[in-house]
């Protein structure tokens, strides 16, 4: 029940409007304008067992989908806005088709179905495909099942139970924009205002995720004619299909543009993959062609010459040559590369970090208490209280030190110090979320692996340094994701309490998804190197040169963590004191990546960023309308086909073996 009358109650979809410019004033004429200007009481259903359901689901699919990306490409994707639009158009087709004998769902009902969504297809995956994935290409096994789902469900919760107290601050008070839950907030009200645009581009997601299903059958559906083949269950008109139709994993550069005189590098072709050419286009310009110049230099020219220094010292006693090359003379250049591009992202982060210090500071001031008066009272009644924070984190601050204790070794001191610093990682990473829309898990993630590297009983332990790192950077982002979904209800004058509660219950959707997609599609350490993933391999890198020590690698690895340290210290500092020349200049994470992945993304990459830059200046217009969308659902329909044909050749396996 509503502890007093509040106006919007009675206003329509259409005629409500968002508060996008913010609140004024101390915290109590904020929280009183919100209150009586945006606050929509129980005049519309919200946290219902259809929106929980729809959005589980929803979550589960692109849990499976972010779980895949991050493996090929290492990165993951934002949920929100395709969760909303997805279940608009399906709702809708379910209540025309059961027309009079089912409703459609509110604004304030979908609101809370994607938070759900997001709990589920953001917070889950991460950890499984970057610490775990790390500690498996270190000890070559795979934790057991209920080992995984155990840490991957207490990280995800203690996310969202972070978010609890920062939400009224950062929110709330300091108004700051979260700006992806601006656009979904956005997207849902023109979804509900009618509008033929809104339409358009609810179809044009749905359209370009059935193009990437299609290209990613094309592309992947080979993997499992080959399992069948080998197992003999391959029916004939498959095999003969198989042969007529189908996509090449990769067309490699030959001739001219091949540089070396004998042998080809691993990576160095055109993908036909939509996938990566959507994640272009949602990244944009700098970035990618960023990756795309970083990349050329590798492949072209540090590769190469690289190749001839090693034939060169080849007979000089104790040089450790940088490529272990084929008789063929082919190797992959991004092995050598990971560590000059490693350091790049991890210093370039941390710089960036220690140049905003005050955002830092200012992170530590959630925990003040607001002085209180009558409207505070009122709110209150629909805000998540502070109690439901410590009475969620004393469970979960168990179950994550007994996981850590009993699967990883992980002393209780040092599992509590890794509880403890995910409040200060979760702070930063929101407030950064908060203000730039830019989560910089990455960088929060390699502060903890330089913090176990120097505590006691921590020194020198791969899965201590990983799994304390994938313990604050999972919760961090987790409560990232999930404030953005919060600034979302916020504008649209949602119940704080329902939409937690909606969040909530999306981690064990999640959970229930991306662990059995994991065993499915990573069932041993050769088939995560068949990913070559990117963020596992950088996870890694990190956690050698921080246990193991630099003196296994070659002197030339060695120079280009120097050079690399360098150029992600210079360029953040560049950009810092003079900001006007930030467009023109390189983006330290996009040459960081591009050291990182092959040729063959960076190129796609490019491809997308070049289409949407194109149709900018064509109509742009157009482009804001339908540029996002698209990329959306070509990266969705590939991701989730590739994904599921993975799993459909690890089944194949398993089936054979019984």
């Amino acid at each position: 029940m509503n502890p007093v009358p509040t106006p919007n109650a009675r206003k329509s979809d259409a005629e409500y409007e968002l508060p996008l410019a913010g609140f004024t004033g101390t915290p109590e004429e904020q929280d009183r304008q919100w209150f009586e200007q945006c606050y929509r009481g129980d005049s519309q259903r919200q946290l219902t067992v259809r929106a929980v359901v729809m959005g589980g689901i929803l979550g589960m699919f692109t849990a499976v989908s972010n779980l895949y990306t991050t493996l090929k490409i290492g990165w993951s994707f934002g949920v929100s806005i395709t969760a909303c639009v997805i279940s608009f158009v399906v709702w809708n087709s379910i209540c025309k088709i059961f027309a009079g004998r089912v409703s459609r769902m509110s604004i304030l009902e979908n609101n809370c179905m994607q938070s759900t969504a997001t709990a589920a297809g953001s917070s889950t995956g991460s950890t499984l495909a970057t610490a775990l994935g790390a500690l498996l290409l270190i000890t070559g096994v795979q934790e057991p099942w209920p080992v995984a789902a155990a840490f991957v469900l207490f990280t995800a919760a203690l996310g969202v139970f972070l978010a609890i107290p920062m939400k009224r601050q950062m929110i709330n008070h300091e108004q700051l924009r979260f700006p992806t839950g601006i656009a979904t907030a956005e997207t849902l009200r023109s979804l509900y205002s009618k509008s033929g645009e809104s339409l358009k581009q609810a179809w044009s997601l749905l359209i370009a995720l059935g193009a990437g299903a299609v290209i990613g059958l094309l592309h992947t559906y080979a993997e499992l004619v080959e399992q069948l083949k080998i197992k003999n269950r391959l029916p004939h008109w498959l095999e003969w299909l198989s042969g007529k139709l189908y996509l090449p994993d990769a067309l490699n550069f030959t001739g001219f543009l091949n540089p070396l005189a004998r042998g080809q590098m691993v990576g160095l072709a055109f993908e036909p993959s939509v996938l990566l050419v959507g994640a272009g286009m949602i990244t944009g310009l700098r970035v990618s062609a960023s990756m795309f110049a970083g990349s050329l230099l590798l492949y072209y020219f540090v590769a190469p010459w690289l190749v001839a220094h090693d034939a060169a010292n080849a007979a000089v006693a104790g040089f450790i040559p940088s490529f272990h090359t084929t008789p063929d003379g082919d190797f992959n250049p991004v092995r050598w590369a990971l560590w000059g591009g490693t350091a790049i992202m991890v210093f370039s982060s941390l710089v960036q970090v220690a140049l905003n210090w005050r955002t830092v500071i200012r992170a530590f001031v959630i925990f003040k208490k607001a002085e209180r008066d009558a409207v505070h009272d009122a709110a209150e009644a629909v805000e998540v209280p502070n109690s439901w924070l410590f009475l969620g984190l004393i469970p979960i601050t168990v179950g994550l030190i007994a996981v850590q204790y009993f699967a990883f070794h992980i002393s209780v001191w040092l599992g509590l110090v890794s509880v403890a610093f995910s409040f200060v990682v979760s702070l930063v990473a929101c407030r950064a979320t908060g203000e730039t829309d830019t989560t910089p898990i990455g960088a929060m993630g390699k502060i903890t692996q330089l913090l176990y590297a120097v505590l006691p009983g921590a020194k020198g332990i791969a899965a201590i340094n990983l799994m304390a790192a994938g313990t604050t950077a999972a919760a961090a982002g987790a409560a990232a994701d999930l404030l953005t979904d919060l600034k979302s209800g916020y504008l649209l004058g949602a119940n704080p309490r329902r939409q937690f509660l909606a969040q909530f219950y999306g981690v064990f959707f999640g959970v229930l998804a991306v662990v059995p997609a994991w065993y499915l599609m990573v069932p041993d350490k050769k088939a995560l190197e068949a990913f070559n993933p990117p963020a596992t391999n950088m996870w890694k890198a990190v956690a050698d040169l921080l246990t193991q020590g630099v003196n296994h690698l070659p002197q030339t690895a060695l120079v280009a963590i120097v050079i690399g340290a360098l150029v992600g210290m210079i360029l953040p500092v560049v950009e810092f004191l003079w900001p006007k020349a930030k467009p023109y200049l390189p983006s330290a994470m996009g040459l960081g990546l591009a050291w990182v992945v092959p040729f063959q993304n960076a190129f796609s990459f490019l491809i997308g960023a070049l289409i949407v830059t194109v149709w900018q200046k064509w109509n742009r217009k157009n482009s804001d309308t339908f540029a996002i969308p698209i990329a959306s659902g070509l990266v969705a329909g590939e991701s989730l086909v590739a994904a599921f044909i993975a799993i459909a050749c690890t089944l194949v396996g398993f089936l054979a073996v019984r």
